[in-house]
């Protein structure tokens, strides 16, 4: 029976889905997979992009841990593509591979001002509170008025973290490093920005419910974006996703003082922190003073009548200290992997990778998730992106790689006579339950360790 190596490289959702999938498909062929990344644990974005005060994450992560339970997949953790092991290596060992890398840098957002100091990728800070090993473990808190450009999931992540009081992420995963940050921040408001109307918003109905539970936090927002336009309405009325999005919106708008919160009566009781929601808002510049943010300026829009926005001309000013920029996620270019620089994917059709500027067929490359479509959708929807390339790859074993050692001892041989200190799925177990350990004391989920070093040192039990 012919027998397919297959080498996926991320561990995150994408990269278990696809092996899920292609093991439990019928075939004629034996299956083997090993599965790279270059994170000593495994979930991806999962683990490291999703906020702490998730709790719902826990179903997709035990998901994901019983697929790689199953003991059918191995794990090679703390190992970097293009450096550690290399396209080359992976045509010397497999007869093909699938990139499952996601997308974990912040699209632009070109306006003036952008690179001041104070402006800053919403990735890049929920690296920082998720513990990602590979960011800083600080993060400069120090400003009282903050600004978030972007109105998905990861915008009202992040707009919820900065407003949120720090004793109530205890019982989460937090590490202890974010703990401490947030403890001392200084942030008392934040302002979240669209360009577009309350209709239109991209994020769903429980991740702005939850800005509303937040304690000791007032939600503003302002009369005048709730002017809908026929479009508006209409969207409001057939989409019920939609529709519950207005109900909350339209519920905070009776809350006192919520519009007019500078002018509202004495008597009205005041939360300490601030989360203001400003729609129809087209951020245009960062103002500076020596060289840092001071202020965001933004036009009021309008729709345009053709289901887009046009400006008004009108342009306002709101002072803050720091700015947010949460307008999608970018993939990276892989050594060696052709790169559609524009899209910030690997060019491909259903999963089948492309070279550049061809619509010729890479023989034994792959692509699924977000390297394979963009940042669009959440993450159930990796598994139809797995199944359409699985499906190709199934199909497509005249064009396999012809493996020189397709031996299983043949990859941790490689990685040791390079020095390089991997994690396996045995090394995974001892962190996780490491981490709980460290949290079990506090009362909380688990204590992420945050140092990559000391990942790798529990992972293969050398601390």
């Amino acid at each position: 029976m012919t027998k397919l190596r297959l080498a996926i490289v991320g561990a995150g959702p994408a990269g278990i889905y696809a092996a899920d999938i292609l093991l439990k498909a019928e075939r004629k062929f034996d299956v083997s997979i090993d599965l790279f990344d270059h994170l000593p644990a495994p979930y991806g974005l999962v683990r490291y992009g999703v906020a702490p005060d998730h709790p719902r994450i826990k179903g997709i992560v035990n998901a994901l841990r019983d697929v790689l339970d199953r003991g059918d997949i191995r794990i090679f953790g703390n190992v970097r593509f293009g450096e550690d092991i290399t396209l080359d290596d992976l045509k010397n060992h497999y007869n093909a591979v699938i990139f499952a890398t996601g997308a974990i840098r912040d699209a632009d957002l070109d306006i003036p001002g952008i690179d001041a100091v104070g402006s800053y990728g919403a990735a890049d800070f929920v690296s920082w509170y998720d513990g990602h090993p590979d960011f800083p473990r600080e993060w400069p808190l120090d400003a009282q008025s903050v600004a978030v450009v972007g109105v998905g999931n990861v915008a009202l992540d992040v707009a919820r973290i900065l407003a949120k009081h720090p004793e109530d992420l205890l019982p989460t995963e937090i590490p202890a490093n974010v703990q401490a940050g947030l403890e001392a921040s200084q942030v008392t408001d934040v302002h979240v920005f669209g360009r577009r109307g309350p209709a239109q918003v991209k994020f769903t109905p429980l991740e702005l419910r939850e800005l509303g539970e937040l304690r000791d936090v007032d939600m503003i927002v302002h009369d005048e974006d709730f002017d809908y336009d026929e479009a508006s309405k209409a969207a409001i009325a057939s989409n019920k996703q939609v529709m519950v999005i207005d109900r909350v919106l339209q519920s905070w708008r009776q809350r006192p003082g919520v519009n007019d919160y500078a002018g509202a009566d004495d008597d009205t009781p005041r939360a300490s922190r601030r989360l203001h929601l400003h729609f129809w808002a087209k951020p245009v510049e960062l103002k500076t003073e020596a060289g840092r943010v001071c202020a965001i300026v933004y036009e009021r829009t309008q729709p345009d009548g053709e289901g887009g926005v046009e400006g008004t001309g009108e342009l306002r000013e709101i002072p803050v200290q720091q700015v947010y920029r949460a307008v999608g996620y970018f993939g990276s270019p892989l050594p060696g992997v052709p790169f559609d620089k524009k899209h910030g994917v690997i060019p491909n059709h259903e999963g089948q990778v492309l070279k550049k500027d061809s619509n010729e067929r890479v023989p034994g490359v792959y692509a699924t998730g977000w390297i394979k479509r963009g940042p669009v959708g959440l993450i159930g929807h990796t598994k139809s992106d797995a199944m359409e390339t699985i499906s190709h790859l199934i199909n497509d074993q005249g064009s396999w790689w012809t493996p020189e050692d397709p031996s299983p001892e043949a990859i941790p041989a490689l990685l040791e006579a390079r020095g390089v200190r991997w994690t396996d799925l045995d090394g995974w177990h001892r962190l996780d339950e490491h981490e709980i350990a460290l949290g079990a004391p506090h009362g909380r989920a688990r204590i992420k360790v945050v140092d990559r070093d000391e990942m790798v040192d529990v992972s293969r039990a050398e601390g």
